[in-house]
C-alpha cells in the first residue's frame, strides 16, 4: 500500500483536503436554499461519500506488495483487528451525526457562521485530544496558540449569529410595519435598498414561490428565501441554530481522535502480532458506519421529518433528480477530503492534520461568490429595466 511519509506530502494532502472539505458544504447549502429536500440531498451525498472510501481503499490501499508488517487493504479485512475496527466505526458514527446536524444548522445559522463555530470547537477539543494521543509529537508552543485563536472564533461566531438574527428580525418587523401602514412592496422595490425583478422561468423551475426576487440582504430577500427553501426557519429561536452548531462541533471533535486510536492503537487493544489498521482499512470501516447511520436516519426522516423539513417518501426521493448531481459531487468531495486528511495525519500527526478545520475560509469564499453572483444578477436586471422603454 502507498503511505505518505514526508512532511511535504502531508502538507499537499492537507491543502487538498482543506479545499474539498470547504467546498462540499456550500453545495448542500445551495441545494437546500433552492428547495431540495435535505433528506434527498443527504441520501445522495452519503452514497458517493462511501464510494470515495472504496476507491481510495482499492487504489492507494492496494499499491505494492503486502507484508506482515504493512498488509494491504484486502489482507487486513480477514485479520483479527476488531477493537481497532470498532474505534474506526465509532468515528464514522459521530461524523455522520455531525454532518447531518450541520445540514439543518446551515438553514438556521448560515453557512459561514456554522462552519466557523463547529470547526473551531473541533479544533479546541479534537486537536487537544490528538495532541496527547500522538504522544506530543507536535510543538505545543505553536499548536496551542492556534487552538486559542479557534476558541476566540467560537465566541465571535456566536456573537455574529446573534447580531445577524437581531438584524434580520428588525428588517422583517420594519417591513411588516410598513405594509400595515399601507406602503406596498412595489414602492419599496423602486429604491436602491431593495430593488426587485420579475422571476423568470428558470427561477420558477428552481422552486421560487414568490413573484419577485429581492436584493441580497433585504427583508424581501429573506421572505423570498423562506418561501423557496426546504427548511422553514421564520419564528424559530436563534438558540436552535446555535445548539445544533455546538452539538455538531462536539461530534466533529471526536471522529479524528477515534480514527487516531483505530490506526495507532495507543490503548493496546490489539492482540500481539496483529498489525495496526492501515489508514485505508480504517477509513473504509469509518465510511461504512458513516453510510449506515446516514441511511437509517434519513430514511426515517423521509416519513418523520424534523425541524420543519418537508415530509417525503422513498419513491419521491428516487424520482427527485433536481440537483442530484451536485449532491453526488458533494459526497465525493467530502469523502476524498476526509481520506486526504487522514493520509496526511498519519505522516504529520493527527493534531497537525486538524489544521484542515480552517475550511471555513473556503466555505466563506464560496459564500462570497454566491453573493457577488446574486448581486450582479440584480444589477443586470436593473440595467435592463432602465433601458426598457
Amino acid at each position: 500500500m502507498y503511505l505518505v511519509e514526508s512532511k511535504g506530502g502531508a502538507i499537499v494532502c492537507m491543502l487538498l483536503s482543506l479545499f474539498f472539505l470547504g467546498t462540499w458544504p456550500a453545495l448542500l447549502t445551495l441545494l437546500e436554499r433552492r428547495g431540495r429536500f435535505p433528506q434527498h440531498t443527504y441520501l445522495d451525498y452519503t452514497i458517493t461519500n462511501l464510494l470515495a472510501a472504496v476507491i481510495i481503499a482499492f487504489t492507494f490501499g492496494e499499491i505494492g506488495t503486502s507484508s506482515l508488517e504493512k498488509p494491504n487493504f484486502l489482507s487486513q479485512l480477514a485479520q483479527d483487528n476488531w477493537p481497532s475496527v470498532l474505534f474506526a466505526m465509532a468515528g464514522g458514527v459521530v461524523l455522520s451525526i455531525g454532518n447531518l446536524t450541520t445540514q439543518y444548522a446551515w438553514a438556521f445559522v448560515g453557512l459561514s457562521v456554522t462552519e466557523v463555530v463547529s470547526s473551531s470547537i473541533t479544533v479546541v477539543i479534537g486537536t487537544t485530544l490528538n495532541y496527547y494521543l500522538d504522544d506530543k509529537i507536535n510543538k505545543a508552543e505553536i499548536l496551542f496558540p492556534g487552538v486559542a485563536c479557534f476558541l476566540i472564533a467560537v465566541c465571535l461566531g456566536s456573537a455574529v449569529h446573534a447580531s445577524n438574527a437581531a438584524d434580520n428580525k428588525a428588517k422583517l418587523d420594519s417591513y411588516s410595519n410598513e405594509s400595515k401602514d399601507g406602503i406596498r412592496a412595489n414602492n419599496i422595490t423602486d429604491s436602491k435598498q431593495a430593488y426587485t425583478k420579475t422571476v423568470d422561468i428558470n427561477d420558477a423551475e428552481k422552486g421560487v414561490a414568490s413573484t419577485e426576487k429581492a436584493k441580497f440582504g433585504t427583508a424581501l430577500f429573506l421572505i423570498d428565501l423562506e418561501k423557496r427553501r426546504a427548511i422553514k426557519i421564520f419564528g424559530k429561536s436563534a438558540i436552535i441554530g446555535l445548539a445544533l452548531t455546538f452539538f455538531a462541533g462536539v461530534c466533529f471533535s471526536l471522529f479524528s481522535p477515534a480514527f487516531n486510536l483505530a490506526t495507532n492503537d495507543q490503548w493496546h487493544t490489539l492482540k500481539d502480532g496483529v498489525p495496526h489498521l492501515s489508514v485505508y482499512t480504517a477509513f473504509f470501516y469509518f465510511s461504512v458506519s458513516c453510510f449506515v447511520v446516514a441511511l437509517i436516519l434519513n430514511l426515517i426522516f423521509l416519513y418523520r421529518p424534523v425541524l420543519n423539513a418537508p415530509k417525503s417518501s422513498l419513491k419521491a426521493y428516487i424520482n427527485d433528480w433536481n440537483g442530484r448531481g451536485w449532491a453526488l459531487l458533494a459526497g465525493l468531495l467530502c469523502g476524498f477530503g476526509n481520506g486526504l486528511q487522514f493520509m496526511g495525519g498519519q505522516a504529520a500527526g493527527y493534531a497537525a492534520a486538524d489544521a484542515v478545520q480552517a475550511l471555513p475560509l473556503v466555505s466563506t469564499f464560496w459564500g462570497l461568490l454566491e453573493y457577488l453572483w446574486h448581486h450582479q444578477g440584480i444589477e443586470n436586471s436593473v440595467s435592463e429595466t432602465v433601458r426598457t422603454p
